[in-house]
């Protein structure tokens, strides 16, 4: 059941990021939707919902690693102690 929730977390931002990137494919290309007024609008809308969708992915994933002890301390850190 959780596993089923975990990716449901990341197929919703996954569909975000992918939109974001329709967004900004479709105004390279002269395809504007009529919610935008100007062709840098419509970009930089793409490229904020690309980002945020991307931003929650590989913030889950690294959450998720860290959790399971799975990244190694930071070289700097591990000096600091010694």
């Amino acid at each position: 059941m959780f596993r089923l929730i975990a990716v449901l977390f990341l197929l919703i931002p996954g569909i975000i990021a992918a939109f974001g990137i329709k967004l900004m494919r479709d105004t390279l290309f002269n395809d504007f939707y009529p919610i935008f007024f100007h062709t840098g609008i419509q970009f930089t809308v793409g490229l904020v919902l690309f980002l945020a969708g991307l931003s929650f992915i590989a913030g889950f994933i690294v959450y998720r690693d860290r959790k399971r002890q799975q990244i190694k301390e930071d070289k700097t850190k591990q000096i600091s102690q010694d």
